[in-house]
């Protein structure tokens, strides 16, 4: 099955980005090696520039649009606070302006950090309808372009490029592990890796509530609309329902079987990453991180032996911890 974004679309998107951003480190952990009786390495994205994943293809999206259009007027975006975080400080690199919509509710040192970066704020009602019609609005009224957060697929090739990092990195990677919200990273991630090492295994890591199994087994969107967020302490994977170009990639590319993490288990993964590994992490990435840890895992196929685990963000609101 060919898909709309292919390797050659996420070379592209890393040779367009790869002087502007951070080239993330890999690590290890021997504790989490010997309870899950395999070799995990963590693409630490906490470390990226904005402090999330997210720099990647809001910086693709935005240097190929600015390519595409000489006279750009702007830019919007409506986000969780990380893909906002990130469309603000790539739109400053580009030097064009920017507004940004987030959801009442939104951590504040995620809001403190989109003003930071010069754009524009507004604060629309805590439902994802809401977040999308006010953007489309301010698109429409300031003749901006919209650069979504993952349903685009400028944005799937540039977070497809952690992957061709990530292999380069450990080219003996049997699996990787990716949280799911929107599903533009875990999309990005799996056409990058399969095409570079086909026999890799993808699986998407989930918060409780998302329901995304039963859809990738019949294939189809089984979610009620309109779409919701779920009930979670992770905003960055809050989002119930995986986008429209997002989902049939998921679909063909990703395990059916998808690991499923708790609030209280995100909790715990966060604290244990904290201590023992030295590594700041919000609840988004410490979904990965007890994934990795879980039963479920160690459940699995003994032939994958080496599992990478993407750290998609540390953005933490220190003064409003989760525990």
């Amino acid at each position: 099955m060919s898909f709309p974004v292919t390797l050659e679309d996420v070379n592209e998107a890393h040779e367009r980005i790869a002087k502007h951003i951070h080239r993330t480190p890999v690590f290890t952990c021997e504790t989490i090696d010997n309870i899950v009786q395999r070799n995990v390495f963590f693409k630490a994205e906490n470390l990226q520039k904005t402090g999330s994943f997210k720099p990647r293809g809001a910086l693709n999206s935005i240097l190929k649009l600015k390519e595409e259009n000489s006279n750009v007027a702007g830019v919007v975006t409506h986000s969780s606070g990380n893909h906002g975080m990130a469309v603000a400080w790539a739109a400053r690199k580009a030097g064009i302006p920017c507004t940004v919509v987030v959801a009442r509710g939104t951590p504040e040192v995620k809001i403190q950090a989109i003003k930071g970066y010069g754009a524009d704020l507004v604060i629309c009602e805590p439902s994802p309808t809401s977040r999308v019609e006010t953007c489309d609005l301010i698109a429409k009224e300031k003749g901006y372009f919209i650069v979504h957060s993952y349903d685009s697929y400028n944005t799937i090739a540039g977070q497809g490029t952690m992957a061709v990092e990530f292999l380069e990195e450990v080219p003996e990677l049997d699996a990787i592990l990716v949280a799911i919200s929107g599903g533009g990273m875990t999309a990005g991630v799996a056409v990058a890796a399969k095409a570079i090492k086909p026999n890799i295994k993808i699986f998407a890591v989930e918060a409780y509530g998302k329901e995304l199994e039963p859809c990738l087994k019949a294939n189809t969107r089984l979610w009620r609309n309109p779409p919701q967020f779920i009930d979670t302490i992770a905003e960055g994977i809050r989002i119930q329902q995986v986008g429209h170009k997002t989902f049939p990639i998921v679909c063909e590319l990703v395990e059916k079987q998808v690991f499923t993490v708790t609030d209280d288990e995100m909790v715990e993964a966060m604290k244990f990453t904290w201590q023992r590994m030295k590594l700041m992490i919000e609840a988004s990435s410490a979904a990965g991180v007890h994934a990795v840890m879980s039963e479920q895992m160690r459940q699995l196929d003994p032939s994958l032996k080496n599992i990478g685990v993407i750290l998609c963000g540390g953005n933490v609101d220190v003064n409003n911890l989760p525990w």
